[in-house]
């Protein structure tokens, strides 16, 4: 018989399944469930209720057992990978209060600046927790909470985030490991404590609200009798600790060592690496967070990539190959137009307020060419901005293992290549995120067996590299890039006073 595991991945967009042999890392069954933000909410506001990455990862998994012809003896242990920072609150019957609000929501930047302050300033609060205080993060939708909601705020008996909250449905525990919790902004890092001067700094009734922390090893728990008999499958199954979608990703494509970089082209884009120790940026640009190995994951995250290349295509009115075919017609450096892509605001560099900026329009570029490729280029300069810092920082990348919807582009690999002047590869299992959390689960079962074993020697053997689609830099283009690359740094420095004077005239309108 079989032994397998499920990787669930619960993203912004979707649920992702997958079915897991472990005798060799084969992928023998999957499935999906999409879903939407709630509508209608006021600008910068980005949410979705938790009951709908439950339902969808119970629609997945029975389709993808289905898939996999799997019977329930076969089904060994589960890892939930979810997306980072977004905020669950639960009441004393664990019950959800509210919709979350997600990692992609702008509204609390004055709740950042308010947490900020009374830390003593950035600097102190990347001195105390190792990142600074981001509207991305958890805290400080906490702190929202608090200041607009605050009947609801009363009721708060527990935080959660998102995978978090898949792992209370699945075991009935509630428990965060290492590598999510260190996107909230309420962890100290190097520590791996919660730190109290951020929980005090947004209610002193906080630290009462965070459940027990675990190691990225150890399991969440098992399957509960109702949600087992609710998917069809055997109490006895195990639940590993699982994580946030980077940290699996990670996992998922072999980033588990030194020298690997992991660059995810989805609707927004991550950069990260592993690390021994933590990787602090005194800027405060690049996030220090936990990975889900037990060690660490320096990561960068833009809010803005395929969400500004399939707005271009979606105008156009093209086809995903049409499209690549259209910008493969306008040159290297798109004549000089140059996308500053913060459709959604930005994380990286921290520019919540900001907009999407075409600049470099004339008679030359404004054609349907220009406009696709520079979209494509843009959004990459955009991600580049972030992986330079990493270098700075020391992590120095032998090759960067590309994933997402935009890597499944051989035109984009190499604009990709040639921006980041670095060999890029891609991985045969595409689904980073729930492979990595298969893999997770696997290791936690071994290791619950009495079994030594290390993640990274699991993830050497399962983790395939597809060899026949490595990029490498062509120098004419290197050298293009570089200098537009310095063009967007400059025009990003440039248009921030004008980013918050234009949001709080285009807030007349909302």
């Amino acid at each position: 018989m079989r032994t397998l595991v499920l990787g669930i991945d619960s993203g912004t967009q979707s649920t992702k399944v997958l079915v897991v042999n472990t005798r060799d890392g084969a992928v023998v069954g999957e499935a999906a469930r999409s879903y939407d933000l709630i509508p209608g909410l006021p600008a910068g506001a980005k949410e979705q209720h938790p009951h709908t990455w439950r339902d969808a990862a119970a629609a997945a998994i029975g389709d993808a057992l289905k898939n996999a012809r799997a019977s329930a003896g076969e089904i060994a242990a589960i890892g939930v990978s979810g997306q980072q920072h977004g905020f669950v609150p639960l009441d004393k019957e664990g019950e959800v209060i509210r919709p979350a609000k997600l990692w992609c929501d702008t509204s609390t930047t004055a709740e950042c600046a308010q947490i900020t302050q009374k830390l003593g300033g950035v600097q102190a609060a990347i001195e105390e927790t190792g990142n600074a205080i981001l509207p991305g993060f958890t805290a400080s939708k906490i702190l929202w909470l608090k200041r607009k909601e605050p009947r609801n705020f009363e009721r708060l008996a527990t935080v959660l985030l998102p995978h978090d909250y898949l792992n209370y449905w699945l075991t009935g525990n509630k428990v965060m490991e290492f590598g999510d919790a260190s996107g909230t902004a309420l962890l100290n890092v190097k520590k791996r404590q919660w730190s109290r001067a951020v929980l005090h700094a947004i209610d002193a009734r906080l630290e009462r609200a965070l459940p027990p922390l675990i190691g990225s090893d150890q399991p969440a728990g098992h399957l509960r009798e109702e949600t087992a008999r609710q998917l069809g499958l055997n109490p006895k199954v195990l639940v590993s600790a699982g994580g946030g979608d980077n940290m699996m990703g990670a996992i998922g494509t072999g980033n588990t060592a030194a020298g690997v970089v992991t660059a995810s082209f989805g609707t927004s884009g991550t950069i990260y690496a592993c690390s021994e120790r933590p990787v602090i940026d005194p800027q405060g640009e690049i996030a220090a967070f936990c990975d889900s190995t037990n060690r660490w994951l320096p990561l960068l995250c833009t809010m803005n990539v395929t969400v500004a290349t399939e707005m271009v295509r979606a105008d156009l009115d093209l086809t995903h190959e049409q499209f690549e075919a259209r910008a493969a017609e306008a040159p290297t450096g798109s004549g000089g137009l140059l996308l500053l892509p913060y459709l959604e605001g930005e994380r990286t560099p921290n520019v919540p307020f900001g907009t999407g900026v075409w600049f470099g329009a004339n008679r030359k570029t404004f054609t349907a060419s220009h406009f696709a490729r520079s979209s494509m280029e843009g959004v990459t300069l955009g991600m580049n901005y972030g992986l330079r810092r990493l270098r700075e920082l020391g992590v120095k990348p032998r090759q960067i293992r590309v994933t997402g919807g935009g890597a499944k582009s051989k035109f984009w690999r190499q604009i990709m290549a040639d921006i980041f002047d670095t060999e890029v590869v891609t991985v045969k299992v595409s689904e980073g995120a729930a492979y990595g959390a298969a893999l997770q689960a696997f290791w936690c079962w071994r290791q619950q067996r009495g079994e030594r074993v290390k993640i990274n020697d699991i993830a050497t053997k399962f983790v395939r590299l597809n060899k026949t689609e490595t990029t490498r830099p062509a120098k004419a283009a290197v050298s293009v890039y570089r200098e537009l690359q310095s063009i967007q740094d400059d025009l990003s420095l440039a248009l921030r006073p004008a980013f918050a004077r234009h949001r709080r005239f285009t807030d007349r309108f909302v």
